[in-house]
């Protein structure tokens, strides 16, 4: 929303008085260009305004998750362009406070449209909001500007130039806006603005709001200038500042999050391997205890022992030839750990079953392996241990190879109805800034090796499948 040119004296020219003066003097050349600095240029029409509006918001649409599409969403961005050129037209009379309020109003529409259409939390939903009314402002001063000095100077009086213009200024900024943030654009993931982040966003764009207006309320502040084009200016200027700040500030958030990000996952990964060489050392323990155990069976069997003893012994031997021949895949790495999985779902009466063939998992790194199945079963076991019904708590792992692809499947029995956001599912944790960097783990190490990971629910079981090509293993 651009300042109105409110500085109107007995002896100032009125907005048609301007545009007949121009009109008149257009083949004055130099004499015009000197006269346009004197003179009030009139304001900016409400329907620029709108219609600016109007596309930044949609420039912010196209880089979110939305929650509507198609005929919906544009019938909504149809509405709510007409609703805003209307408001914005009935009170083009605005002075004073009232024109502050009309402001408000207009980027309350703003943030109603975007909230609308966006699948977004409120908070980012306000910082596209700031973002695409400091980059509004900037389009309708800078065309404005233009569309005036062409006016009085080279009289540009034909519909067809001016909607020319119009057309090429506001395609050119919206261009440069979409070209510059697509590069932070994700989709899978939001941008999770923080509390301090909006209100030092909102600060920016309604700093810039007021400076780059104040020269329109009177010349005799230190923001006033001595004519109307030169005021022109200054707000121009100072609005394409409030969007080079505001995409700084949009690239150094974004910057910092992908770092701190990083270092998460990294920490996620060591605390994987950790893991596996802690339940390596526990698992030589228990092998050496069986052992143990073994000869003290043999022993007890050359006493006379009654038949019941037998039987008892019987068993206690078979459990221990069971464990000895659980999770034996091929590979030391993903025994060790499918086997300290195991014991820790038997712990929590939870039903795991493996089908793996660890061979196909020589050419990764032992910590990759550990970040794969340790992130996936962490999370299943996770909730599987909310699941009420102990024999309810299940959990499958598979892993074979088709065709140039080495699938691993993991899956684990989920009656709720699964929310996700973006690719992840949807967290149920305090934290909802930082959480699932065990799952963003697990698809950095598939990603690595030129993998993907697919997640969804089917039929109450939750399915995490993670495709890593062939080839890499040959390499």
């Amino acid at each position: 929303m651009c300042g109105r040119e409110r500085r109107k004296a007995a002896d100032q020219p009125t907005e048609d008085e301007c545009v007949y003066a121009g009109t008149d003097k257009v083949l004055g050349g130099i004499e015009i260009m000197e006269t346009v600095v004197n003179i009030v240029l009139p304001d900016i029409p409400r329907i620029y305004t709108a219609l600016a509006e109007w596309l930044a918001c949609l420039i912010c649409i196209s880089e979110v998750k939305r929650r509507i599409g198609g005929w919906k969403l544009a019938g909504i961005s149809i509405g709510m362009l007409c609703v805003q050129s209307a408001f914005l037209y009935l009170t083009v009379d605005a002075e004073g406070i009232w024109w502050m309020v009309c402001m408000a109003v207009a980027v309350a529409f703003m943030y109603g449209f975007l909230a609308v259409s966006c699948d977004i939390s409120l908070k980012d939903t306000g910082y596209y909001c700031v973002r695409a009314f400091v980059t509004a402002e900037l389009a309708a001063s800078l065309e404005w500007q233009l569309d005036c000095f062409g006016f009085f100077t080279w009289g540009w009086t034909q519909v067809w130039i001016r909607g020319g213009l119009l057309i090429i200024i506001y395609a050119l900024v919206f261009f440069v806006s979409w070209f510059c943030y697509r590069k932070y654009e994700n989709q899978e993931e939001a941008i999770q603005v923080t509390g301090k982040e909006l209100i030092s966003c909102v600060i920016i764009g309604l700093a810039v709001f007021l400076i780059s207006n104040l020269g329109f309320v009177s010349l005799t502040t230190p923001f006033g200038g001595r004519g109307a084009a030169e005021i022109f200016n200054v707000r121009t200027l100072v609005d394409l500042g409030g969007v080079a700040i505001l995409y700084a500030f949009h690239g150094q958030r974004v910057d910092l999050r992908v770092r701190h990000e990083l270092e998460s996952v990294q920490n996620i990964l060591h605390n994987q391997y950790v893991q596996y060489q802690q339940s390596q050392e526990a698992m030589d323990l228990i092998h050496y205890k069986y052992h143990d155990l073994k000869h003290h069976i043999i022993a007890l069997r050359a006493q006379e022992n009654a038949q019941q003893r037998d039987a008892y012994l019987d068993k206690m031997e078979e459990e221990i030839r069971n464990f000895e021949a659980q999770n034996r895949t091929g590979n030391e790495v993903l025994d060790t750990l499918l086997n300290s999985k195991m014991l820790q779902c038997m712990k929590k009466d939870i039903s795991m079953t493996c089908v793996v063939d660890g061979t196909l998992f020589d050419f990764m790194d032992a910590m990759d392996i550990c970040s794969i199945f340790g992130n996936a079963l962490d999370n299943a076991i996770e909730y599987e241990e909310t699941v009420a019904e102990k024999e309810k708590r299940l959990i499958h792992v598979t892993a074979h190879a088709q065709k140039n692809f080495l699938i691993v499947r993991f899956e684990n029995y989920c009656e709720e109805q699964m929310e996700f956001t973006k690719v992840f599912p949807a967290t149920t944790k305090r934290d909802t800034q930082f959480h699932g960097y065990g799952l963003k783990s697990l698809r950095y190490t598939a990603r690595k090796y030129g993998g993907e990971v697919d997640i969804n629910a089917e039929e109450n079981w939750f399915v995490l499948k993670v495709l890593i090509p062939m080839k890499m293993r040959e390499a």
